[in-house]
Formats: C-alpha cells, sequence, structure tokens
C-alpha cells in the first residue's frame, strides 16, 4: 500500500493549482513551441526544436509527480485543532537562550525554511506536535538535544 503524505488544505489546494496550470495551459503552450520550431526545418540541427522537447519532457515529468502526489495525499482537517500542537497550527518556541521562534507546521511537501514552514516530520515538528501550551520538548537535534518551551500555539491562517 502506497503511503500517504500530509498536506494542510492550503498546501492541497497549491499542490492542484499547480496540476491544473500544468495540464491545461503550460502543456499547450509547449505544444506551440513544437509546433513553431518544427516550421523552421530541420530538426537535427534545431535547437528551439530541442529544447521545446526539453521543457515538454519536463512538463511531462512534472505533470506525472502531481498526479501521483494528489492521489496519495492525505489532507488534514485542521479545523478540528483544540488544544494541541498539530499539523496546521503555528507554534511560538522558547529556547534556552531565550530565543523565541515561531514556526508553521506543515506537511513534508509543503516545507519552506526561509518562511519557517516545517515538516511535522522534522526534528521540531516531532518534538511539538501533540503537546500543549506550556510544555517544555527536548528537540534532537545534530549537535544534541536542545530544550524549548511552547508559549503559544494557534492555527496557521
Amino acid at each position: 500500500m502506497e503511503q500517504k503524505t500530509k498536506y494542510t488544505k492550503e498546501g492541497f489546494a497549491k499542490l492542484q493549482e499547480e496540476y491544473e496550470y500544468l495540464k491545461n495551459v503550460r502543456r499547450q503552450e509547449v505544444k506551440e513551441q513544437l509546433k513553431v520550431a518544427r516550421s523552421f526545418g530541420d530538426l537535427s540541427e534545431n535547437s528551439e526544436y530541442d529544447e521545446a522537447r526539453d521543457q515538454q519532457a519536463k512538463v511531462e515529468a512534472r505533470i506525472a509527480e502531481l498526479e501521483y502526489l494528489i492521489k496519495n495525499a492525505e489532507v488534514v482537517d485542521t479545523d478540528v485543532i483544540k488544544n494541541v500542537v498539530a499539523l496546521g497550527t503555528s507554534v511560538v518556541l522558547k529556547y534556552a537562550d531565550g530565543k523565541e521562534v515561531t514556526y508553521h507546521i506543515v506537511g513534508s511537501n509543503e516545507v519552506d525554511p526561509i518562511n519557517k514552514k516545517i515538516s511535522d516530520q522534522s526534528p521540531i515538528g516531532r518534538a511539538v506536535v501533540g503537546n500543549k501550551k506550556g510544555a517544555t520538548v527536548v528537540i534532537e537535534t545534530p549537535n544534541g538535544e536542545k530544550e524549548a518551551k511552547i508559549l503559544n500555539f494557534f492555527k496557521t491562517k
């Protein structure tokens, strides 16, 4: 059985949006590029044709990947989040050094470290998911364990 990948509603919507765009818009654009490139004549020395074929291969590969991801997606209902940190919540942690950081807990395919979106399967995600406000958690890092206190959490908007 295929393993399901968890997504927030927003993350799954982005996946579907990209799929629809590639399938209905980008695929047609590439098809048109191929048609134009073919009109230039000899395909053996036609760089425009080669480039269009490369683009077509990339688009088709991504469409296939998105179909697989969508088929094996599990959308987590973040509306039922009540009293513990879960997928679809943002959590405010205070580390031992006094530093406070807010992380957004998302599915593994929605990770965006620059925007502090971390996976529920990451070391921080695993440490905080299922815990309540005020809990002290131990985060396993490559440099050893770190403690942090959950100051607050809320449903990610």
